[in-house]
């Protein structure tokens, strides 16, 4: 019968423990495993996090961020009714703009501004128009429709 006093662990699941500081003899004397000389020689040893020893730590050597950055930000493309006069169309739309690179590939949407003056009737298709802008396209003959 199978006594408590009987239970062991598996052959070779324990071991000894090291002793260190125990003298020559033990193979961990005199510096007990620790190296030789510095901090982490010493009883007591820890470090706090981030700490490089005394150098200026990374997170201090860069610069704070300031605000934030929106990733669902909509980039819109802007344009003055005087660069719509300088235009060589009838229609003018965002797509438009960006094959001709005078408004960012990245843009959604298009915001007509009314800073200039306009001298010929074109359609403009945009996502908004200042009312300034839309009555100068207007009173030159052309079109302001919303998308």
């Amino acid at each position: 019968m199978l006594n408590l006093e009987d239970i062991q662990p598996a052959q070779g699941a324990t071991h000894a423990k090291k002793r260190k500081g125990r003298g020559i003899a033990s193979g961990h004397g005199k510096t007990a495993c620790r190296g030789n000389n510095g901090e982490g020689q010493r009883s007591g040893n820890s470090h706090k996090r981030g700490f490089e020893g005394g150098q200026m730590p990374s997170y201090r050597q860069m610069p704070k961020l300031k605000g934030f950055k929106n990733k669902f930000r909509e980039v819109s493309a802007s344009i003055n009714v005087s660069q719509l006069d300088k235009l060589n169309t009838e229609t003018v739309d965002l797509i438009y703009l960006q094959e001709n690179k005078k408004a960012h590939s990245s843009a959604v949407a298009l915001r007509v501004l009314g800073n200039g003056e306009i001298s010929k009737a074109i359609t403009v298709k945009a996502s908004y128009f200042t009312p300034q802008a839309k009555e100068k396209i207007e009173k030159a003959g052309g079109k302001a429709e919303l998308v």
